[in-house]
């Protein structure tokens, strides 16, 4: 990243609030007191263990990998969403190097707003790409449990897809610059060959599954490459 193309501190928090309100998963907290968050890093080095029990409890659930992979995807969305609209509602990267966890769930924080224009980076997919994927790459590394990196990585494209479809939901006049930029990030490290798009509104087609079909009161999701097969 160059520094000449850093946004002031204002503008990246304003464009993080104004995102906020699109809808839960889009939120990501700026400043405040920093009593009750923790940097991520130390939640991936703990291997999101607490989140990912909380998830096998919710879901009455006794196989570790499925409480893991649904964290994995819930905390791919927390970062796909806000920075995906912040890059196309006001064409900035948010900078998350930083990024923090609250104490007692999933919500994540900022401390101090910073991000990048993306008219001024030579590459913004490619940084947007970065920002988040370096999350992900990190908590899979911490992981205490033995999951297929490809579910990761179809996790990964999953929430992406989720973000985009929910963004051009309450954005429609969006639809050609976030299919345009949705399906560049598909096509981008890691996340090549995971699915496809499959429609005009976002519709996606993993190639891996997430494993929630396996919880006692599980199904297949919408983009499960197990969708319309019989049996689990």
């Amino acid at each position: 990243m160059t520094e000449h193309a850093r946004a002031p501190a204002g503008a990246v928090a304003a464009a993080l609030q104004d995102v906020a309100a699109l809808g839960g998963f889009f939120v990501l907290h700026v400043g405040g007191p920093d009593e009750g968050w923790h940097p991520l890093d130390h939640s991936y080095a703990r291997g999101f263990t607490d989140l990912a029990e909380a998830v096998e409890h919710r879901h009455h659930t006794r196989e570790p990998r499925i409480g893991v992979s649904i964290a994995h995807l819930g905390h791919a969305a927390r970062l796909w969403s806000p920075t995906l609209a912040c890059v196309l509602l006001h064409g900035i990267v948010p900078d998350l190097t930083e990024l923090q966890r609250a104490d007692d769930g999933p919500a994540l924080r900022l401390p101090h707003a910073a991000g990048w224009y993306t008219e001024r980076l030579p590459e913004p997919t490619s940084a947007l790409n970065a920002q988040v994927m370096r999350h992900l790459w990190g908590l899979a590394a911490g992981l205490r449990i033995k999951i297929a990196p490809r579910l990761l990585d179809g996790n990964a494209a999953s929430a992406l897809v989720g973000a985009a479809h929910a963004l051009l939901a309450a954005r429609p006049g969006l639809r050609k610059p976030l299919t345009s930029l949705t399906t560049e990030l598909l096509s981008t490290g890691g996340l090549a060959g995971t699915g496809v798009i499959t429609g005009p509104d976002l519709t996606f087609r993993r190639r891996s599954c997430c494993l929630y079909y396996r919880a006692p009161k599980g199904s297949k999701c919408g983009d499960c490459c197990l969708a319309g097969r019989d049996g689990p």
